[in-house]
């Protein structure tokens, strides 16, 4: 079991890059790519979402010190993100709970990338509608 801390000075020794270039691509000071590598802190969520696509990991395996797959779940990262940007953190953690309790109707069974993308993509379609169609009845009030 890796921490974060470990998993981002691995992945980025992996990728032959130093810690002022991963600061660079992700936006950050290299200050605070010091201190990820350090356990000092870790980033906020938006900031996780970057560091984990310049990493080429997802956000659940940076995130989850149990975690042992890169991968795991990196198909969903995108999505969050979107929900974050236009419903903030409430948003982000609503589409992750979504996400997550419709993931096990592919128990069992084996599903392409592109059907997986083409659910997840149908989700955040109709996740985004429910919340249009909540702010217009309502006000926006559904905000964080």
């Amino acid at each position: 079991m890796k921490t974060f801390s470990e998993k981002v000075k691995e992945a980025r020794v992996s990728l032959g890059i130093s810690q002022p270039q991963l600061g660079k691509k992700i936006g950050l000071s290299v200050r605070s790519v010091i201190a990820y590598e350090k356990g000092e802190k870790k980033p906020r969520p938006a900031s996780m979402l970057k560091l984990a696509k310049a990493l080429g990991v997802s956000v659940k395996f940076l995130s989850d010190d149990e975690c042992e797959d890169p991968m795991a779940d990196i198909e969903k990262d995108d999505y969050i993100a979107e929900a974050r940007e236009r419903y903030g953190s409430t948003g982000a953690k609503n589409m992750d709970e979504l996400l997550s309790a419709n993931t096990a109707l592919f128990a069992g069974g084996e599903l392409s990338q592109e059907q997986k993308d083409a659910f997840f993509e149908a989700v955040m379609k109709a996740y985004i509608t429910c919340k249009e169609e909540a702010r217009r009845k309502f006000g926006k009030k559904d905000q964080d």
